[in-house]
């Protein structure tokens, strides 16, 4: 089986989970995604290859703008996904494509030309055509604000991924023989795609335009210990607050973590702060702080009187499995969704806004950090499922005979 993306840690993350339940069925896998280093090494921990296409995820992310345009950005993520999975692919049953919609639709492409079995899986359902909500917009691309009507957005969303991917999409197409595909975003979904979401957080509501199967959440499993340092300091008083942002630099300014710990702290709570993309570090040397880089969030979400994140879905869905009061401070893409979900279910709160201070993220945290949020939290993490990827594995080779 291939397995391919490109996109952030969000991306990646869940395809290692599924990548080991196939493993567990006599199924092999490879995964083609960026070829950061920490993308490497993770999959090298659970003896699955990389193959790499494309430049770094981390440093598009991280890096000053790119001086190109998002159409040439994605003609030369296209191209190299049709040289890249190309070989990559040779000799596999199937193909699980993810990630950006111009790495999908090349992906897909491949597997159109070599004749194998393919789907499209995304973990969000914001990507999904539905009358229940809205589109994302591309950057550059802001739909009307005066437009309500959820339609015409869909058809302006299928508009703007055409006119931004169509022709890099065609003239690939074409160098391998294949016809042209009038609708990117109708071409990569197709007609069964998969939503490996937890349908508690997550519930998609059916709509007559395709069939979604919806996997549940596709967990990782980690059975990695946390460091003896970082147990000593969860042991040493009452149970901290979890700080972290991910892969969203736009968190890099040097107040962040100063504004974090100042409202951690004025909780009378302990902080453990996550360096992630923002590179985010101690603000002094109190011994009521500390930071980590990558570490086993499934075994430290448990101990932590509430995580503070930006509302990526693997995040999200992590501390609503470990019973985790929230605080999301969402900043791009489906995190404002996820922050709704929090609040809707009553685990958490969504901060107003993607700029922290010590007041507003104080008050933020006053409210998860009540008995009643607490309780909630608790509650609906036993709702969670835990099949995932033992859903989407046994579809998958089911599929494949």
């Amino acid at each position: 089986m291939l397995l391919s993306t490109y996109g952030s840690r969000g991306d990646v993350e869940p395809l290692v989970g599924f990548a080991v339940r196939l493993r567990e069925l006599g199924a092999q896998a490879r995964v083609c995604a960026p070829p950061d280093e920490e993308f490497a090494q993770r999959l090298a921990g659970i003896g699955v290859p990389l193959v790499p296409v494309g430049r770094s995820a981390r440093a598009l992310t991280t890096g000053a703008p790119p001086a190109s345009s998002l159409p040439e950005r994605a003609a030369a993520l296209i191209a190299g996904q049709f040289e890249v999975v190309t070989a990559a692919a040779e000799g596999c049953d199937a193909l699980v494509a993810t990630g950006v919609m111009p790495a999908a639709a090349g992906a897909l492409s491949v597997a159109e030309k070599l004749g194998i079995r393919s789907v499209y899986v995304t973990f969000q359902q914001l990507t999904l055509p539905s009358p229940h909500h809205r589109p994302l917009a591309y950057p550059g691309r802001p739909f009307p604000p005066e437009e309500t009507d959820n339609q015409v957005l869909w058809d302006l969303d299928a508009r703007s991924n055409n006119a931004l991917f169509g022709t890099a999409l065609n003239t690939n197409r074409a160098s391998i023989g294949l016809p042209p595909v009038d609708d990117v975003r109708d071409y990569v979904i197709g007609d069964r795609p998969w939503l490996a979401t937890d349908p508690v957080l997550d519930p998609w509501r059916p709509t007559p335009d395709f069939d979604v199967v919806q996997t549940g959440a596709w967990i990782v499993p980690d059975h990695h210990p946390l460091p003896a340092d970082l147990l000593a300091f969860l042991d040493a008083g009452a149970p901290p607050v979890y700080v972290g942002f991910g892969s969203m630099p736009m968190l890099a300014s040097a107040d962040v973590a100063r504004v974090a710990v100042g409202a951690v702290r004025a909780q009378g709570r302990r902080v453990v702060l996550a360096r992630g993309w923002a590179d985010l570090d101690l603000v002094d040397d109190g011994d009521d702080c500390f930071i980590v880089g990558e570490v086993n969030q499934r075994a430290l979400f448990p101990r932590m009187a509430a995580v503070v994140h930006h509302g990526g879905a693997g995040t999200t869905t992590t501390a609503t499995r470990a019973g985790a009061p929230q605080v999301v401070v969402a900043q791009a893409t489906d995190q404002p969704y996820w922050a709704g979900r929090v609040a809707d279910l009553g685990i958490g709160v969504a901060h107003d806004g993607p700029s922290p201070t010590v007041e507003s993220l104080s008050a933020a945290l006053r409210t998860t950090l009540a008995s009643g949020t607490h309780d909630r939290a608790r509650a609906v993490a036993g709702e969670i499922r835990t099949d995932g990827t033992a859903v989407a594995a046994r579809l998958l080779l089911d599929a494949i005979g």
